[in-house]
């Protein structure tokens, strides 16, 4: 086959982003690119070709050299000059497969199967393998790198933000333990989901019509071809394997990517100039903008979420893949081919943000610089319950106009709690002071002075999450191969 300049290629995928991911991307093409998918499906004919030579009692080892050497030398150039002569991939594979093998086995290739039981079978071996094998490793490395973030800085302050406004302190490692859980939770999901793949040999419409005709109980030799290749059968095919198992798989990992995507989102954010609390890596020669050289654009951040706005609208094309009409149409036969270009954009994003996250540096001090900014106002909510604690109906009212008067008055938290609640009533600040005497806090003045302190169990949950993710994530992050 001629090589081509890569940059003569319609897809980035080709080009800009194999340039940049080329050991993860060709550790994917080992596994779902064409050629790989056209060596799978023969590897499906050997084992089928195995199993009735089992059934025969003619399993001699030379005939087993014989199928191995024919799928490792399968030329996809030839089986492609077939098939411009069949119209037909399957067939065209068979043609060409049929002819490296001794005449004693060639006629059972593909004998008592049709073309999607092939297709099918080899399409989850592939995905299994390059889910199993590359991407899972991959995600894992970048939670493994979530949950280090989550560890070292599960007691650093941090504002908490809902609706882009300051709300209570938090700590970096907690906000960052939320992404740690989600994305470590797929990873797990999505484990489950790719051993959970199924393959088939039923026949035309998946009544076993054909295998009928060799053996009197069809449904037991596909189980023995199917242990052959470490599968197991769909509960109830037609022609085609039941399409939920592979679409629940593909969009657990789009549920996955989407984290991803989140956590660079926030990065993004994290990284403006008026906020300033992480800043990515910049190389030494590297350039933020073309006209502005002060510049150092959160890029790589950005890049993350733009695969994922590129590619995660993809999935609901393996959601319109669930349906064939019948016992089975084509419909889904171009579509399901862009799964591969989908798992390598999916790859692409996870790449980019194990870097962003390997060399991300937190702004301890300007973390606790952006919290302070709001003042003692972000203890409103710990004044307002240790008030209602006291018997005071109206304890929200009574915070909320103090918070209004530090901010349009200038006053002091503190100061503005002192004016509320009258003389008569023990007064608004007296009564928080005596809440907080219980709970061991002597000087009320000195609580309200320094907020940060106030994260609840942050750190304690941030310190677990990491520590339970990082422990899970270990054995899937070092299983990988690429």
């Amino acid at each position: 086959m001629p090589t081509r300049d890569i940059f003569a290629n319609l897809s980035p995928l080709d080009n800009r982003y194999w340039l940049s991911n080329e050991r993860v991307f060709d550790g994917l093409s080992e596994r779902i690119s064409e050629r790989a998918m056209l060596k799978s499906c023969a590897r499906v004919e050997a084992a089928l070709v195995e199993a009735h030579l089992a059934r025969r009692g003619l399993s001699a080892p030379a005939f087993g050299a014989a199928l191995a050497a024919a799928v490792e030398r399968l030329d996809p150039d030839a089986v492609a000059a077939e098939e411009e002569k069949t119209r037909h991939n399957i067939r065209a594979l068979v043609n060409v497969f049929q002819r490296g093998l001794p005449s004693e086995i060639a006629p059972l290739v593909h004998l008592g199967a049709t073309s999607a039981d092939i297709l099918d079978t080899a399409r989850s071996l592939a995905v299994r393998s390059a889910v199993t094998e590359i991407i899972l490793p991959l995600l894992a490395k970048v939670d493994l790198e979530l949950c280090r973030l989550v560890v070292d800085e599960a007691e650093t302050p941090q504002v908490g933000r809902t609706h882009g406004q300051h709300a209570v302190p938090i700590t970096f490692g907690f906000a960052m333990a939320e992404y740690a859980s989600r994305l470590g939770q797929s990873v797990l999901r999505a484990r489950e989901l790719a051993s959970s793949l199924r393959g088939k040999l039923a026949g035309a419409t998946g009544s076993y019509n054909a295998l009928s005709m060799i053996y009197p109980d069809p449904e037991d030799f596909e189980r023995e071809f199917l242990a052959r290749l470490g599968l197991e059968p769909a509960p109830h095919s037609t022609q085609i394997v039941e399409p939920e198992p592979m679409i629940r798989l593909l969009l657990e990992l789009d549920l996955a990517f989407g984290v991803m995507a989140n956590v660079a989102d926030d990065f993004r954010n994290l990284q403006r100039t008026e906020i300033g609390e992480l800043r990515e890596a910049f190389g030494k020669d590297q350039v933020g903008s073309s006209t502005m050289p002060q510049k150092r654009n959160p890029w790589n951040s950005e890049h993350v979420k733009s695969l994922w706005k590129a590619f995660s609208p993809r999935a609901v094309s393996f959601l319109l893949d669930q349906i064939s009409e019948h016992q089975r149409d084509l419909t889904n036969s171009a579509s399901e081919r862009f799964v591969a270009d989908w798992l390598a954009g999916l790859a692409a994003a996870a790449n980019r943000l194990l870097g962003v996250l390997k060399g991300i540096t937190p702004d301890r001090e300007r973390m606790l610089a952006n919290l302070a900014m709001t003042g003692a106002t972000l203890l409103a909510e710990p004044a307002y319950i240790l008030l209602a604690e006291s018997g005071r109906a109206d304890a929200h009212e009574i915070v909320r106009r103090a918070t209004l008067a530090v901010e349009k008055e200038g006053l002091g938290f503190g100061e503005a709690l002192r004016r509320e609640g009258g003389a008569s009533e023990g007064g608004a600040f007296e009564a928080i002071a005596a809440r907080l005497r219980e709970l061991g806090h002597t000087n009320a003045d000195e609580f309200f002075a320094k907020p940060w302190k106030y994260n609840g169990r942050a750190a304690e949950r941030a310190r677990k999450v990491g520590t339970e993710y990082r422990s899970l994530m270990k054995g899937i992050a070092e299983g990988g191969v690429a």
